[in-house]
């Protein structure tokens, strides 16, 4: 079954990395369909039911995103708060309509991996600054797998740096 890839990039226009993934992604569309959020909605006025439609008719969903402020972009927690509403995706007679939906996140940042440790620049690791993304999708009872995250851009931008990602990238999804 195909993969839904649900991408949140406010500034697709000068990404390097999270653009690349997409054109990767978009010469198989026999395998993975392609959801950008700021496209879709740049007034972020979200159409709920088309939303909903889309999760249901996938098994495998990924949101990628770049780390942004040790989180995503807003658009996902306004899609969050407004997709997943109760009734639908939680609650006793919701019928949970994410749930043993494989769900992953695909975090590129800018920081190397030593930068998001307890003896790092940041204090902690990436596992636990994704937690409430964990927390969120376990609450729905989606089947939550580790993240994708592709480290230090801003210390490598080069080009061969960004095509190392693709390959490791489209792995992930396929064994996900």
């Amino acid at each position: 079954m195909k993969t839904l890839i649900i991408v949140i990039h406010p500034h697709m226009e000068t990404s390097s990395i999270n653009k690349r993934w997409i054109e990767e992604l978009n010469k198989f569309p026999e395998k993975y369909t392609v959801h950008e959020l700021y496209q879709a909605y740049p007034d972020e006025k979200i159409d709920i039911k088309k939303e909903q439609e889309l999760i249901e008719s996938y098994d495998k969903i990924i949101f990628q995103f770049p780390f942004y402020w040790f989180s995503s972009p807003p658009l996902l927690k306004k899609w969050f708060d407004e997709v997943l509403l109760y009734g639908w995706a939680y609650g006793s007679k919701s019928g949970f309509k994410v749930g043993e939906k494989k769900i992953a996140l695909a975090i590129s940042t800018g920081i190397d991996d030593e930068g998001f440790s307890a003896s790092g620049k940041y204090k902690y690791t990436m596992k636990e600054l994704t937690r409430p993304f964990e927390l969120t999708f376990e609450y729905i009872k989606a089947d939550y797998r580790e993240p994708f995250i592709y480290y230090g851009l801003e210390q490598n931008p080069s080009l061969e740096w960004v095509e190392r990602s693709v390959s490791m990238y489209l792995d992930f999804i396929d064994k996900l």
